[in-house]
């Protein structure tokens, strides 16, 4: 008799430009082998520096389009003309393999990845004050003054749907911030529908009274 596979989590984790989510996110993978990220398809042009499969898999819009048309995407938006999107196979071909898996999403794209799979773990972060959020992003250096001032407005919107996620972390100090997101990976991890499948043998044997 084959012994089950401990399934793994998909985690969802949203934020407003700024406050710090992809730093965040780097880290968690760093400190947890255990954790994947999905690498995003997109129809928009290569950057200097990029890596096609790295930063994102950059496909042509009309292999992207098709790729909709198989319903082949967990989620998916156009983005300023160009089209975004996560392939729900790699996500559930890896959730398969006991691997958690973290996906880098907006509040809309969020909306659309827990229709489709209701039981993922959502995230958002946020800065610990508009001034806060103002000063990163002016502090780039990458934005011009409109762009910011845009972003700005954004984040308004955005944050107006934290109560739609399972958790909010607060980004203020980055270490207190990132070890909130480990605790909540741990504390999934310890549910007792993963623990009856990582411990199945102790609990028979517990239950049985050997």
């Amino acid at each position: 008799m084959s012994q089950a596979v401990e399934k793994g989590t998909l985690y969802v984790v949203s934020a407003p430009s700024g406050a710090g989510k992809t730093s965040l996110v780097a880290s968690m993978l760093e400190a947890d082998a255990r954790l994947a990220v999905s690498v995003s398809h997109t129809t928009r042009a290569m950057r200097p520096g990029e890596h096609n499969g790295v930063n994102y898999h950059f496909v042509s819009r009309p292999d992207f389009e098709a790729m909709i048309q198989r319903g082949e995407f967990l989620e998916q938006a156009d983005v300023f003309g160009n089209y975004y999107g996560t392939s729900q196979v790699w996500v559930s071909q890896t959730l398969a393999t006991g691997r958690d898996v973290i996906l880098e999403i907006d509040w809309q794209g969020a909306a659309q990845v827990r229709r489709l799979m209701p039981e993922c773990v959502s995230v958002f972060i946020v800065p610990p004050s508009p001034e806060v959020l103002r000063a990163r992003l002016t502090g780039r250096g990458t934005d011009s003054a409109e762009v910011v001032e845009r972003r700005l407005r954004e984040a308004g919107e955005e944050c107006s749907h934290v109560f739609e996620f399972d958790y909010l972390v607060v980004n203020d100090d980055f270490d207190t911030a990132l070890g909130e997101l480990l605790c909540i990976m741990s504390a999934q991890r310890l549910r007792i529908e993963a623990q009856e499948v990582r411990h199945a043998g102790l609990l028979a044997r517990l239950v049985s009274g050997v």
